[in-house]
C-alpha cells in the first residue's frame, strides 16, 4: 500500500508539472504577442502612403509653378521636327595599317582605314570578300601621293576621295556595284 501511496503522488505531481509547463507556455506566448503587437503597432505611416503624399506635392507644385508661369510669362512653343529619312550607317575596319612610300620623298606614310556605306550588308561583304584586292587598290592610291599633297585638312580630304574612288571602281569591276559612300582614316601616321 505504501508504494501505491508514493506512485500516486509521482503521478500526481508529474500530472501537475505538465500542467504547469503548458499554463507557462501559454502565458509567454501571450506576452510576447502583446510585447510584438505594442512595438510593431506604433503610428509609423506605411511607405506606400508616404510615396503618394510625395507625389501629390509634388504635383501639386508643379501646378502651381505652371498657374504662375502662365500668368506673367511667354508660352513656350516647340518646333516640329521636320520628316526625314535616315539611314543606317554601316562600318568596316580594314585589319592592320597600310604603310607605304610616299611619291617623291623619303618618307612612309601608314594610316588605318575604314569605309562606311548606307546601302545594305551587300557593300560590307563584298570588301570584306574582296579584301585583299582592295588592300593592293589601297596601297597604289596612297603610293601615287606625295608628301605636300596630304599635308592638311584639305590633303587629307583629297586622299580620302581618290581611295574612296579607287575602292569603288575595283569593286564595280569585281562586283557590278561599289556603294562605298566615305573613306575614313582610323590612324594617320608620316615617317
Amino acid at each position: 500500500m505504501a508504494e501505491e501511496e508514493v506512485e500516486e503522488k509521482k503521478s500526481k505531481g508529474g500530472l501537475l508539472k505538465i500542467i504547469f509547463f503548458v499554463i507557462g507556455g501559454i502565458v509567454l506566448i501571450a506576452l510576447g504577442l502583446g510585447v510584438g503587437y505594442l512595438v510593431f503597432s506604433s503610428s509609423q505611416p506605411d511607405p506606400s502612403e508616404e510615396i503618394e503624399a510625395i507625389i501629390e506635392r509634388k504635383m501639386e507644385e508643379a501646378e502651381a509653378a505652371k498657374k504662375s508661369a502662365d500668368n506673367g510669362s511667354l508660352k513656350k512653343v516647340s518646333k516640329e521636327t521636320p520628316e526625314q529619312e535616315n539611314f543606317v550607317t554601316i562600318y568596316y575596319e580594314f585589319p592592320g595599317t597600310f604603310t607605304t612610300n610616299l611619291r617623291g620623298s623619303r618618307k612612309m606614310l601608314q594610316v588605318g582605314i575604314g569605309v562606311s556605306t548606307q546601302y545594305d550588308d551587300t557593300v560590307m561583304i563584298n570588301v570584306e570578300s574582296h579584301e585583299l584586292a582592295l588592300r593592293s587598290t589601297i596601297l597604289g592610291v596612297l603610293s601615287e601621293f606625295g608628301e605636300d599633297e596630304i599635308q592638311g585638312t584639305s590633303g587629307k580630304a583629297a586622299l580620302a576621295s581618290a581611295l574612296k574612288e579607287g575602292i569603288n571602281n575595283k569593286l564595280i569591276a569585281l562586283e557590278n556595284f561599289g556603294g562605298v559612300a566615305e573613306v575614313l582614316f582610323t590612324s594617320f601616321v608620316l615617317n
